[in-house]
């Protein structure tokens, strides 16, 4: 898992940022109609491929430019990466198999071994364990203090000035195409339970050109 990661991590030079961007996208809508196709062989669908290039067009409004993307080797996953394009600043992609229906914690691992000389990182993976990271690093007491009956998978302190409504629908659910931007305050490697603020949080329907 950690060897594609090494890649570049070895290339990446300059100055150690003091607060880190994390994108986590969930893959667009796929097919399931084709019933010879494997889980990881489904494409996207029109619906899928369609919301994904009016999140492109949001992100590249909000300035969202990672430097590195980290995505499943998944067919719907590396379609949902193509539709981003073109970037502005070609970020360096890597595809890793340890992403494939992976849990959150193989995720938070697979972040914990990114150089802190990297600002900005996207992860396009898959749920549960996409939806499970993103409450893991919000944290439990955000969650308590917005919703009280919310069940979380951590009891660590909570991420700093976190929006509440934000929070309530992250908590929901973390619908196909939808993404989660984090501001990280320390470096990757402590990265952990309640180590991320939500900045944002978007899904395909809240985007003025996703198909309704």
């Amino acid at each position: 898992m950690r060897l594609g990661v090494a890649v570049w991590r070895s290339n990446q030079k300059g100055p150690i940022t003091a607060l880190r961007q994390l994108l986590l996208l969930r893959h667009a809508k796929s097919l399931w109609d084709d019933p010879k196709l494997s889980d990881h062989a489904r494409p996207l669908n029109a619906r899928g491929r369609a919301s994904a290039r009016a999140m492109r067009e949001v992100m590249r409004d909000l300035g969202l430019s990672p430097d590195v993307v980290l995505v499943s080797s998944a067919r719907r996953t590396l379609q949902t990466l193509e539709c981003l394009g073109p970037w502005q600043e070609l970020p360096l992609i890597e595809p890793l198999d340890a992403l494939y229906l992976a849990s959150a914690r193989s995720m938070l691992e697979v972040v914990n071994d990114i150089t802190d000389t990297v600002r900005s990182v996207l992860l396009i993976g898959h749920n549960p364990g996409l939806h499970e990271l993103a409450m893991i690093l919000a944290g439990a007491q955000a969650f308590a203090q917005v919703m009280p009956s919310t069940q979380t998978p951590t009891s660590e302190p909570a991420s700093f000035g976190t929006d509440n409504h934000m929070l309530e629908r992250l908590a929901e659910g973390y619908p196909t195409g939808a993404l989660a931007e984090f501001s990280v305050a320390g470096p990757w490697h402590q990265l952990g339970e309640g180590g991320g603020r939500l900045v944002r949080f978007l899904a395909p329907r809240d985007l003025p050109d996703a198909p309704a």
